[in-house]
């Protein structure tokens, strides 16, 4: 027997809106009328569960239009796509991003994360605390800190982000003032125009970023654009897959497993269809490159995707798009719709026989949905849980099949690779660590943005062309990769930032993440925060996960009283635990951030 949400009947309006996607219903049993003798009329009905894919558009579709969802909305969604309420609640409460208690008109989120929440006066502690705003994990704005995200519910349901964002603009927000235009892309890519750049390298991954028109599919194509997937046609999938070999490209997303490696594990798979998914779910603290990527030159993201999947016989293609970056989604639909349009997405592209379809797909506010397999979940209309590995998503992943899922940057690196071949591109880096690597800065740095440079730069050369650090000011520490990263120390500023160099050094590169804070940076607090971040963003599946950030959260409120050497081990113990026992990489590096604090920093000695 189902477990019913109750006897809550859907309004006319979160029909309509639900309807609006997925059509008028094709049976009494999912929502149409009976005949008129009172009898069930099914009509082409499927299997039981076989729209579950429509769970989070169908959940969108709902909070975009009402601002939230009701208990009528929860059953009429599960009648239309015959699933338990229970289900569609379960799924509904488990993304940050939708509301399951009433919540109408305009909602203010205020980030509280660690760039906004060491972003001087206007601090997030200050922008949370005005009345009607609600407190949000990081927005991926941090080159602008700090910031807001603006949803006024309606059909279409509208967002706005504000940053850098001030008490007044907040409270003008929460009164429900017209926003005013985010600023041009480009002010986030502090090199564009830069003079010193070295001539001979300059950009790759973002020399179109502030060049290109980004809505404009004939700007892209008239700087260079489609001319890798021409290339890619001619010399053919096998061609293609040992060019990106042969490069030495690694992934960008923190694991730096070897892209070439797992393109060929994908193209191998008799199984068939394969799907591709390009992880746009940028929601480490501190990051935002993939963001000024998507915004800037989305055509890119497109091509890039359409690459791969000619590369590993995919057919169809997901990027996973967090929920809270409206303009990135707005650039990729309105391009995605362009290529289209010029017969560069859909059947038979550029007469090659190849077909391919690509779409966007919304997240809803889940740290874990990072996490490759937490995606395919999202994607099928699951709680965003991970999944237990093996077997690894090259072999079964999405909707049980073999999928390659890369992030945005490892992507977009296909391009230069294949149009310069992999002997130029190995001209970039060191020998370990080949091509050029986005980083975001952020912080205490007078130019904060993201900066591309070769692997082998260091954090001393990324603060200088950052501008430095503001007059006054001395050096703390360099959170690098984000809240799962690690710190760095002033005296560890001149190590080469590659795999094989921060690894030497105990460090990493995780995301890009470079977060620099200076003598005003309270790093008890800033601890804590990493702390908080993990406990309400664990997923909650495993136990050491679900119940060691809580125990980890509880121990640094205990140590910011005074230190204390059974408290210190006792943290220790239950980050070992974290790291040897949980699923997926959220609770595997949960601790390393603070465990760095502890014994680098020495925070609470």
């Amino acid at each position: 027997m189902d477990i019913k949400v109750g006897d809550q009947q859907a309004t006319a309006a979160e029909q309509e809106a639900i309807d609006r996607l997925l059509g008028d219903p094709d049976s009494s049993w999912r929502g149409a009328e009976r005949d008129t003798e009172g009898h069930h009329v099914a009509r082409a009905v499927g299997a039981p569960g076989a729209l579950r894919h429509q769970m989070l558009p169908a959940l969108h579709a709902v909070n975009d239009a009402l601002g939230w969802i009701s208990p009528g909305a929860v059953n009429y969604i599960a009648l239309r796509l015959d699933i338990a309420p229970a289900d569609v609640y379960g799924v509904a409460t488990f993304y940050g991003l939708f509301a399951t208690t009433e919540r109408t008109g305009r909602q203010v989120h205020v980030c509280v994360d660690l760039a906004c929440q060491i972003a001087g006066p206007a601090g997030s502690d200050v922008l949370a605390a005005i009345d009607g705003t609600h407190e949000s994990p990081c927005l991926g704005l941090c080159e602008r800190a700090p910031a807001i995200l603006v949803v006024d519910p309606g059909t279409p349901a509208t967002q706005a982000v504000i940053a850098p964002a001030t008490p007044v603009q907040v409270r003008s927000a929460v009164a429900g003032d017209p926003i005013a235009a985010e600023s041009p892309v480009e002010m986030a890519v502090p090199q564009v125009g830069d003079p010193t750049l070295r001539p001979e390298h300059g950009l790759v991954l973002l020399q179109r970023v502030g060049v290109v028109d980004p809505t404009s599919i004939d700007s892209y194509r008239s700087h260079g654009g489609y001319q890798a997937l021409r290339r890619a046609i001619e010399i053919g999938p096998t061609a293609v897959i040992r060019e990106v070999t042969e490069s030495g490209l690694s992934g960008r997303g923190g694991a730096a497993f070897p892209t070439g490696r797992k393109w060929d594990s994908v193209a191998r798979q008799p199984a068939r269809p394969h799907y591709l998914v390009c992880n746009a779910d940028e929601s480490e603290p501190g990051t935002f490159k993939d963001r000024v990527v998507m915004e800037g030159d989305p055509f890119s993201v497109i091509e890039a995707c359409t690459v791969a999947a000619y590369a590993t016989g995919c057919t169809t293609g997901y990027i996973y798009l967090r929920g809270e970056y409206p303009r990135a989604r707005q650039r990729l639909e309105g391009a995605i719709a362009q290529v289209y349009a010029k017969g560069l997405l859909g059947n038979n592209i550029l007469d090659s026989g190849f077909d391919f379809d690509l779409s966007v797909f919304v997240g809803a506010g889940a740290y874990i949905c990072g996490e490759e397999t937490a995606i395919f979940n999202s994607i099928e209309g699951f709680r965003g849980e991970p999944r237990n590995k093996p077997p690894f998503p090259v072999e079964v992943g999405l909707f049980g099949k073999p999928t390659l899922v890369n992030n945005v940057e490892t992507l977009i690196n296909k391009l230069p690779i294949l149009l310069r071949g992999a002997p130029a591109y190995m001209q970039f880096g060191t020998t370990g660590s080949p091509g050029t690597k986005l980083f975001c800065l952020s912080g205490a740095v007078a130019r904060p943005g993201v900066y591309e440079v070769e692997f082998g730069a260091t954090l001393r050369d990324l603060i200088e062309l950052a501008g430095g650090l503001p007059e006054g000011r001395t050096l703390q520490a360099v959170l690098l990769g984000g809240s799962a990263g690690v710190f760095a120390t002033p005296d560890e500023l001149d190590v080469p930032l590659t795999l094989e160099g921060a690894r030497a050094a105990g460090l990493t590169l995780g995301s890009g993440v470079v977060m620099v804070l200076d003598d005003t940076v309270s790093l008890p607090h800033y601890v804590q925060r990493i702390a908080d971040f993990f406990r309400d963003e664990s997923c909650g599946q495993c136990v050491p996960c679900r119940v060691g950030t809580v125990r980890q959260q509880e121990v640094l409120q205990r140590l910011a009283a005074g230190a204390d050497d059974e408290q210190l081990a006792l943290l220790t113990d239950i980050g070992k635990v974290m790291r040897d026992a949980s699923i997926c990489g959220l609770g595997q590096t949960a601790h390393n951030a603070i465990e760095s604090a502890i014994v680098k920093l020495r925070v609470y000695q």
